[in-house]
């Protein structure tokens, strides 16, 4: 904490606006939006609601709106990263599909591209792939766009813990959060900014925000009473969680580099022992902002 998250919690509670509506939650998406070069974020409740909108969408998009007691991956495979926390994962299960896990690879700890091309091959219906940047450190994301692209498959991707980190894409430093079709973000204690709590849906389609807004508010429609055409969920950020969070969003380049020294200190301190550092691709990922490595 840096203490200007005190300002803007303050101000949400003098303001009389605590609920999940506010100035600090279209703050910290238009702020964080902006930053990552994203047409929209949606503020949510946590990282994990993240991820559960964006994999309910992509299966919707896949294979069209479910009934009211089906998910919208019944019956469908979805590949997944094997090395990663649960909540990238459970939402498959919320959805009625089957997670495949694919393997690690040793270079960056994340899904490998040559797996999952053989895993393209052994069940070639599949259209969905999860993917977790563990630690915050990215996956060979060229490679495996390719491969997805190649295979007609969508890409949601879990950046819960990579805020800030930048991957080389056809030349072009890109940050993390823009790489999938649908991505997440997680603002949770342990996170690189943290609001306690929070997290945001980014997409670069207008009606993807509008849709998980509405999902994430009961699903309400625009009608003068309460009426509901699809299944929705309490999963909106709070204006005070946005507070924290906005007040964080200054402080994001400090805390990389603070993470990155770290890293190297570590990396030094450990240098004579028989153990392996979380990897990291100078050429293709920067841990700094604006200073690629």
């Amino acid at each position: 904490m840096h203490g200007n998250e005190q300002h803007w919690v303050d101000e949400a509670i003098q303001t009389n606006w605590v609920s999940t509506v506010g100035a600090n939650i279209d703050a910290v998406e238009k702020e964080l939006a902006e930053y990552l070069g994203v047409g929209y974020a949606v503020g949510l409740s946590c990282g994990t609601a993240a991820l559960h909108l964006a994999t309910k969408l992509a299966g919707e998009a896949l294979y069209g709106q479910a009934k009211p007691n089906q998910g919208t991956l019944q019956w469908h495979r979805v590949f997944c990263s094997d090395c990663t926390f649960d909540a990238s994962i459970n939402p498959v299960a919320y959805e009625d599909g089957e997670a495949v896990f694919i393997d690690t690879e040793y270079d960056t700890w994340n899904m490998s591209p040559e797996a999952l091309e053989k895993a393209f091959e052994l069940y070639p219906d599949v259209r969905l792939v999860i993917v977790a940047h563990l630690y915050g450190t990215p996956g060979k994301m060229d490679e495996i766009k390719a491969i997805c692209d190649r295979h007609g498959a969508l890409i949601v991707e879990d950046a819960a813990e990579s805020l800030g980190a930048k991957y080389r894409l056809n030349g072009q430093w890109v940050e993390t959060g823009t790489l999938g079709q649908y991505s997440a973000i997680s603002f949770n204690g342990n996170k690189i900014i943290t609001g306690s709590a929070g997290g945001l849906f980014l997409t670069n389609q207008k009606a993807d925000a509008e849709k998980i807004r509405k999902w994430s508010t009961q699903s309400r429609e625009a009608a003068p009473w309460y009426q509901h055409e699809e299944i929705g969920y309490n999963y909106r950020m709070s204006n005070i969680i946005a507070g924290v969070v906005r007040g964080q969003i200054p402080f994001l380049d400090e805390h990389i580099a603070q993470k990155k020294a770290i890293w190297e200190r570590y990396e030094k301190g450990l240098a004579d022992l028989p153990v392996k550092m979380n990897p990291w691709d100078r050429e293709k990922v920067s841990l700094i902002f604006g200073c690629p490595v």
